[in-house]
C-alpha cells in the first residue's frame, strides 16, 4: 500500500509535469500565425481528402467550412483554428477522432507597415503572433545609414490608437528588452531621418553630415575633413534657428554640442 508521502510527491510531480506541458503549449501557440480578415487557407482533415477546402478568412473573421458552416477563427493562432474546426466535426459527429490542419497560403489580414528610412520599406505579414518590432526591423532590411535612431510605432491597443517612440540603441545597450514591443495587425513602423548639420566654407569636405549623439563642434569638424590649409578654427560661427523659428548666429567653443540643422561656418585665415 503506497504510503501518504509517497503519493503526495507523485502528486506534485503530476502537477509539475502538466505545468510543464502547458506552458510548452503555449509557447507553441505564440509561435503560431494569427487568422485575419482577407487571409487565404487551405484546411485538410487527415484520411478525409473530401473534405479539403481552401478559404477565406471574411471581414467579420469567419470562414465556411462543409459539414460545420460558418466558424469564427478570426483572431485565433493556426493551432487553435485547427482544434476549433476538428471540435465541430468531432462534436457534430461528422468525424470521430479528426486531425486538422491549417496552411496559410496568403497572409492579407496581419500586416504591418514599414515606412522610412529603411532599407526595404514595404507591408511585411506577422508571421508568427509573438513577433517583435526588432523582428520586423530585421525583416525590412534593418535602418538605412540615413535612418534615425529612434523608431516611431503606431497602432492599436484594446481599441484605442497608441504612439511609441522606441530608441534602439538604448534597447540594445540594456538588459531590460521591455521596448522591443510585440507587434499587432495594422502596425505602422515608421523611421524617420536622421538628425543632419551642415559645414560651410574653409573645410575639406563642405556639406550635410549625420549628427551622431552629444557631437561636439570639434568632432563635427573632423567629420568635415578639418579645415583647409586657409581656414581657421578662430571664428567659427554656428546658425542655429531657436524655437521660433529664428536664426541665431553665434561663436561657440570647440567643446560644445552640436544640434540638428546647425549650420558651422569656417572662416579664412586673415594671416
Amino acid at each position: 500500500m503506497t504510503s501518504t508521502p509517497v503519493r503526495l510527491i507523485f502528486a506534485v510531480f503530476l502537477m509539475a509535469l502538466v505545468g510543464i506541458y502547458s506552458s510548452t503549449a503555449d509557447a507553441a501557440d505564440e509561435r503560431e500565425y494569427v487568422l485575419g480578415p482577407g487571409d487565404i487557407v487551405r484546411i485538410t482533415v487527415f484520411q478525409n481528402p473530401d473534405l479539403t477546402t481552401e478559404t477565406r478568412v471574411s471581414e467579420s473573421g469567419t470562414l465556411t467550412f462543409p459539414l460545420i458552416g460558418s466558424i469564427q477563427v478570426g483572431g485565433q493562432s493556426t493551432l487553435t483554428a485547427e482544434k476549433t474546426i476538428a471540435a465541430r466535426l468531432r462534436d457534430g459527429g461528422f468525424v470521430l477522432q479528426p486531425q486538422v490542419n491549417v496552411l496559410p497560403l496568403q497572409i492579407r489580414g496581419n500586416q504591418v507597415a514599414v515606412l522610412g528610412q529603411v532599407n526595404r520599406p514595404g507591408r511585411f505579414p506577422l508571421e508568427t503572433a509573438n513577433l517583435r518590432l526588432t523582428d520586423m526591423l530585421a525583416t525590412a532590411g534593418g535602418i538605412a545609414a540615413s535612418g534615425a535612431d529612434t523608431v516611431v510605432l503606431i497602432g492599436m491597443r484594446e481599441g484605442k490608437q497608441v504612439r511609441r517612440e522606441i530608441d534602439v540603441p538604448t534597447l540594445f545597450a540594456s538588459a531590460d528588452l521591455s521596448n522591443d514591443l510585440r507587434l499587432s495587425g495594422g502596425d505602422i513602423i515608421y523611421v524617420q531621418r536622421a538628425p543632419m548639420y551642415y559645414i560651410y566654407g574653409e573645410v575639406q569636405r563642405p556639406g550635410a553630415f549625420r549628427l551622431e549623439r552629444r557631437m561636439s563642434v570639434m568632432q563635427g569638424l573632423a567629420t568635415g575633413g578639418g579645415t583647409t590649409l586657409r581656414g581657421t578654427t578662430r571664428g567659427l560661427r554656428i546658425h542655429r534657428r531657436d524655437a521660433e523659428g529664428n536664426v541665431q548666429v553665434f561663436e561657440p567653443k570647440l567643446d560644445d554640442l552640436l544640434q540638428a540643422d546647425d549650420v558651422i561656418h569656417v572662416r579664412e585665415s586673415l594671416f
